[in-house]
């Protein structure tokens, strides 16, 4: 009999030790659940910070990619503008074709990003000199209200300065 109630005892501190341990582990649980999502608040705020660094990155790109335009458009001036010194050292006179120059098939030429089209803008055969202009088209012309227009002459004059020297 006596093994009984030791039997029930050991039972009964086994059963009250397994509760105060399950409800040990119940308390441990609330207190480290880990979280299954993201609250409104921290969403709004990465919202906040995305928004902000697109309004100060967007128009840094913008002009970026303007400024690499209007390069296309000087460095296509420059080639051209050596052609026609190649050119004149050849048949001792300018040309305003520029399919001669072996570029497009008529009198203007298009960059290759299509942002700019070059032609000879004031040619005269008697003087033997020329300016090439480039003028900015579609999203360029709007993006660079600055420099619609670039031109380059004969004597390497460039204008306007400004548009050469970014």
């Amino acid at each position: 009999m006596c093994n009984i109630i030791i039997d029930n005892n050991l039972t009964k501190s086994k059963l009250n030790n397994m509760k105060i341990v399950d409800s040990k582990l119940k308390s441990y649980r609330e207190i480290f659940r880990k979280p299954l999502g993201f609250t409104l608040i921290e969403v709004m705020i990465v919202v906040a910070i995305v928004g902000i660094l697109a309004t100060i990155a967007y128009p840094s790109y913008v002009d970026h990619v303007t400024r690499s335009n209007r390069a296309e458009a000087l460095r296509e001036l420059t080639h051209i503008a050596n052609l026609q010194e190649q050119f004149f050292v050849d048949t001792r006179n300018y040309t305003g074709d520029l399919s001669q120059l072996g570029l497009g098939s008529g009198t203007t030429f298009t960059t290759e990003s299509q942002n700019y089209v070059i032609a000879v803008s004031n040619f005269d055969v008697n003087t033997a000199t020329f300016t090439l202009r480039a003028t900015a088209k579609g999203v360029q012309a709007s993006n660079d209200s600055a420099c619609l227009t670039i031109d380059i002459t004969d004597t390497g004059n460039k204008v306007p300065v400004a548009c050469w020297e970014q």
